[in-house]
């Protein structure tokens, strides 16, 4: 059973990245988590580094916050990678789907640390991935996107099947957000040990996209869902 680690944003790609992975014997040993260089927010979604650290803690998974400025991105993450690998991890899993560059970082940051690269949801089709996503049982609701496609309204929707017609009506929007459209975080599904609840959020505009600033979140008995 390869030990791996998992590229961690905390939304619906890469929870199912590590779903697929983990059903297909991969031993999942630690999300890693790049975040701003004072350690406050994640660099991928824009969400608290508490929310996601939160979110791990759901999970049962070690989780690795690595703090970096946008310059050294890169080398940090490589450093981050050869940590791993000097205690045992040898693969890394990365949720994504088509957008080439994104998977030729994947494969140099590997290979510059000596490990390999996985992409479990590589070439697939994004409607598809999206409803095997909602069929496993995962939970998860839009906490990011580009205001040029959305209003804040959009913002807190579940991810499920009313939500992909609801996509399918907007121009320009792929049915994973591939292209950063929208962003979601995962609080439910066959992986968590306990479901994340969000309990105080507002709605806010930063630049070019409207966010849920999730200012407070507890961790719920699965069972008090109704399980």
């Amino acid at each position: 059973m390869q030990k791996v680690f998992a590229s961690w944003s905390g939304g619906k790609d890469s929870c199912l990245a590590v779903y697929r992975a983990i059903r297909g014997g991969m031993d999942v040993r630690c999300l890693a988590n790049m975040v701003h260089k004072d350690g406050q927010r994640s660099w991928s979604h824009g969400i608290r580094a508490a929310v996601i650290k939160k979110q791990a803690e759901a999970l049962d998974i070690p989780i690795v916050q690595q703090p970096t400025a946008d310059d050294t991105y890169e080398a940090v993450f490589v450093e981050m990678l050869k940590n791993f690998k000097r205690e045992g991890v040898y693969g890394g899993v990365f949720g994504d789907i088509d957008f080439e560059p994104h998977r030729e970082w994947d494969e140099k940051v590997c290979q510059e640390a000596g490990i390999t690269t996985h992409l479990p949801l590589w070439g697939e089709d994004q409607k598809k991935l999206v409803e095997e996503f909602i069929d496993a049982g995962f939970k998860a609701v839009v906490v990011a996107v580009k205001a040029e496609f959305f209003g804040k309204e959009a913002l807190g929707k579940t991810i499920d099947r009313k939500f992909l017609d609801f996509l399918a009506g907007i121009k320009g929007v792929t049915p994973c957000g591939e292209a950063g459209e929208y962003h979601t975080l995962v609080v439910d599904g066959p992986l968590f040990k306990k479901r994340l609840e969000i309990t105080q959020g507002e709605k806010v505009t930063r630049g070019e996209h409207h966010f849920i600033e999730i200012l407070k979140t507890e961790l719920k008995d699965k069972k008090s869902a109704g399980r």
